[in-house]
């Protein structure tokens, strides 16, 4: 399983998103620190949940970081997180 597809599968179990995009940025980072080579390093998250409705934009990314457990920081350099509510 791919680390993107981990990220997925934690995410969805823990916020059921009504949208949730992991962007593979790492081709754009590549030679650059925190690039360890495995073409999985840098990511970015979009995501849209009723979850984080009362949460601070701070407090939602804290909530996705501590989903991912320890993907972020060990197995991954770099997450720029895009965390919301759905459109009503």
């Amino acid at each position: 399983m791919s680390v993107a597809d981990e990220m997925h599968a934690l995410l969805t179990n823990a916020f059921a998103p009504a949208r949730l995009a992991i962007i593979n940025d790492s081709a754009k980072h590549s030679g650059h620190m925190g690039d360890d080579g495995s073409g999985e390093s840098h990511f970015t998250i979009e995501i849209e949940a009723a979850a984080f409705a009362a949460m601070s934009r701070l407090a939602r990314q804290r909530a996705v970081i501590a989903a991912l457990g320890d993907i972020v920081g060990q197995r991954v350099h770099a997450v720029a997180i895009k965390a919301g509510v759905p459109a009503a």
